[in-house]
């Protein structure tokens, strides 16, 4: 008998919470220039559907920005969705001890500890939206009102 593969803390929680998702393997190498641009170009789907998830420092306390792979967050925005005066982007330490999961694979779902949690406004616009699983190379597509359920999120514009 095979042995089924481990979920990811994200997908662990997705069924778990009885969320509609599906999961998407792709290979793209994790230091290749536009690397948003090459996973939707491998998933078939459009860049601002897909997202990624960065941990931010808003006024010293960890954030989670989850922003579309065609931009950039825009951090006075982010900052000021937060309840915050000022934001940079976390040190890669930081946001891997924090989240529980490696650059490159850090979803916004399942963290290890859950952060205040900002999702670009973009996202509710679209049927589905594409974020990390929780692993390099697997991608989960689910509602955007699922995810900001999930989260506790608060959806803002914070992309450039």
């Amino acid at each position: 008998m095979a042995k089924k593969a481990a979920g990811t803390p994200a997908t662990v929680l997705l069924s778990a919470a009885k969320v509609p998702h599906e999961l998407h393997a792709y290979e793209v190498a994790a230091e290749v220039p536009n690397y948003g641009a090459l996973v939707a170009e491998a998933l078939g789907v459009s860049p601002a559907s897909l997202f990624k998830t960065l941990i931010a420092e808003v006024d010293g306390a960890l954030t989670v920005a989850v922003v579309p792979v065609t931009g950039e967050v825009d951090l006075k925005a982010l900052a000021g969705a937060a309840g915050g005066k000022r934001a940079a982007l976390a040190d890669r330490a930081a946001a891997e001890r924090s989240s529980g999961y490696v650059r490159g694979g850090i979803s916004p779902l399942g963290q290890r500890k859950r952060l205040p949690t900002v999702v670009d406004d973009s996202a509710l616009g679209l049927e589905r939206m594409y974020v990390s699983a929780g692993r390099r190379g697997l991608q989960v597509s689910l509602a955007p009102a699922d995810l900001v359920r999930l989260t506790g999120a608060t959806a803002a514009r914070i992309r450039t």
